[in-house]
């Protein structure tokens, strides 16, 4: 399967059959999802592999009584075979640049940094994993740090780190709610590509 067709093919599943997943397996795919880019080889990413036995849990985490009752999705995303959290360590990038070959660029602080690159980093990581995991047959969707991070780092015990997303991961049941975003109208992908052309001079020295 090519580069190409995986990125054709990938596609945002919610309802899953509730296989599990093989955690040792899941474990190597992040892994290799970490030769994703990083600013500085500051390798300030992390990626926390959750058994579907936690899953439970990490719901009555992560969301409320409420939310399940009413959601027309829960059923199929309790469904998932596995998880993976995705963090990040800010303070690894402030080290990293605070490092004679990196001070000049001034970002040894986070708050100055214009884009946040454990952000990006992370995303770079999870959009691997995304495209490693439907190589491997799997399906996924990103569960959106919107709320209750705090809460879902304690119960997973992780410190000092930044939660971006979670990955829940399965194999899809064919039961998914079509996204209503998908019915949006959007520019199209090649409209979304620039020539630049350039409207000020330059004046090289």
């Amino acid at each position: 399967m090519t580069l190409s067709s995986l990125l054709a093919s990938r596609r945002m599943v919610r309802s899953f059959d509730g296989t599990p997943i093989d955690v040792d397996a899941l474990h190597e795919l992040c892994a290799m999802a970490l030769w994703s880019p990083t600013a500085g080889n500051s390798a300030g990413v992390r990626l926390n592999v959750v058994a579907q036995h936690d899953l439970p849990d990490f719901f009555a985490v992560a969301t409320d009584e409420a939310w399940r009752s009413r959601s027309t999705r829960f059923a199929g995303l309790s469904r998932a075979g596995a998880a993976v959290l995705v963090t990040s360590l800010p303070q690894a990038y402030e080290e990293r640049y605070q490092d004679a070959d990196k001070a000049s660029s001034g970002l040894g602080d986070r708050k100055a940094w214009p884009v946040p690159y454990w952000h990006t980093d992370a995303a770079m990581a999870t959009m691997s994993l995304l495209l490693l995991l439907e190589e491997a047959g799997l399906q996924a969707t990103i569960w959106g740090n919107f709320r209750n991070d705090e809460q879902i780092a304690a119960w997973a015990g992780i410190d000092d780190e930044v939660l971006f997303g979670t990955l829940l991961i399965g194999r899809g049941d064919g039961l998914d709610h079509r996204s209503a975003s998908l019915e949006r109208a959007v520019t199209p992908r090649r409209e979304r590509v620039r020539f630049v052309t350039p409207h000020q001079p330059v004046t090289h020295a």
